[in-house]
This record gives C-alpha cells, structure tokens and sequence, in this order.
C-alpha cells in the first residue's frame, strides 16, 4: 500500500565490481499477492572530472536511442514515442552535454526526458548498449548497458548549492544521471512496454557502468 501501489514485493539490489573498472547493479523484485507497477532506478549523478570540478557542459555523451518519450507541461508522457532526429535530444553521435542545452539560471532547464533505447525487438531483458559518456579534459570515461527499455537522462538542473565533502558546493549542471527504467507513466500508455509485475514474476533490471581513462569512440 505504500504510495497507493497495489501489491507487496520482495526486494533485492546487488552491487558488485564485477572486472577492475565494472561497476554492476542488480535490482530482482517478486510480487507477493497482487498485480502492481514496478520501475526501479539508479539515481546515480556523475561527474567524471572529479570532486568540486564545476559543470557537466563539457562532458561528451552518445546515446544509444534515436527515439524519445514527449511530455506535457506537468512532465507526463503523452504517449507519444518520438524521434529525436532534428530536436535537442538526439545525442546519437558524440557531442557535448550543453551543445543545444536552454540554460535556465536558478533552476530548471537542462535535461530531463526518457529516452527509448534502441534494440529493443525480440531482445526482451538483454543487455543492450545505452550511453557514452567522456570528460574531455580527464579523460575519464564510462560505457553504461542495461536490459530496461528507457533511460531517463537529467543534468541536475534542481542542484542548486549543495554542499559536499571538504566543503565543496554542487550548482546546477553540476552532475548528469543515466536513469534506465521502464518508461515512465508506462500504466496509462498501452503502447509503451508494460511495467506490471505480476505474482511470482520477477522484474529484473541490471546494468554496467564500464569505466575506462582513454576510451575511443566509434561516433
């Protein structure tokens, strides 16, 4: 009952490092008694150039999805799975994070969508690629796969003066998150893959952050 969710769950998340710079999650649910939505995620935020080392504008990412989940002005999706060929959420070559950003100072702008990763036909729970992501001036990069059909990418646009170890203050645009999950909202949209767990199913979500200091890239 907790959040008016139907149904009582068993919950796991395994985090092992599984090679030298592999950094794997597991999250396993069982439904207990009834039917229920389930769509767990990492709320990791990341910035490769290190502690207290200002924005993410600069950072290069590559997504693995050439379509996107719209919403409306409350951010719900509208049920639409668009391309995101000619808008500001295509990232399917290697570009900087803030290359077609809108900055909003204060608070808000950036990014925050779900996006539909590619490969997902016939290729139920598979690991598929989802992103690239590489600080330019370090050289530190990462590589993240998952099995989930959306990624929900965020520039922490709400970051707004957060103190952090010896100190340090985190400001807007100061990390990005690569969120994979179902898609949002995905109960009130048949078209989008289903997000019901039922009792004695198991929701499996996992995903790998491989992590490298001079990855290349095919753009």
């Amino acid at each position: 009952g907790e959040q008016g969710f139907p149904g009582a769950l068993d919950v796991y998340v395994k985090y092992q490092l599984s090679r030298p710079y592999d950094l794997s999650i597991r999250m396993n649910v069982t439904a207990r008694n009834k039917a229920t939505p389930v769509n767990l995620a990492n709320h990791a935020y990341w910035n490769l150039a290190g502690h207290g080392s200002g924005d993410v504008l600069k950072h290069e990412l590559q997504m693995f999805a050439s379509h996107y989940t719209p919403v409306d002005g409350s951010m719900i999706p509208t049920g639409e799975v668009a391309p995101v060929a000619g808008t500001m959420y295509d990232f399917g070559r290697r570009i900087p994070v803030g290359t077609n950003m809108k900055i909003v100072p204060g608070g808000g702008g950036g990014y925050d969508m779900n996006y539909a990763v590619d490969g997902q036909h016939g290729q139920q729970n598979a690991m598929r690629p989802v992103a690239r992501v590489r600080d330019p001036k370090s050289g530190r990069a990462f590589e993240l796969w998952a099995n989930q059909p959306g990624v929900q990418f965020y520039t922490a646009s709400w970051l707004i003066n957060e103190k952090g170890k010896a100190g340090k203050v985190y400001g807007q645009y100061g990390a990005l998150c690569l969120e994979t999950q179902a898609y949002p909202d995905a109960v009130n949209h048949p078209n989008f893959p289903s997000s019901i767990v039922r009792p004695g199913q198991v929701y499996k979500h996992d995903m790998v952050f491989r992590f490298s200091y001079q990855a290349t890239y095919d753009a």
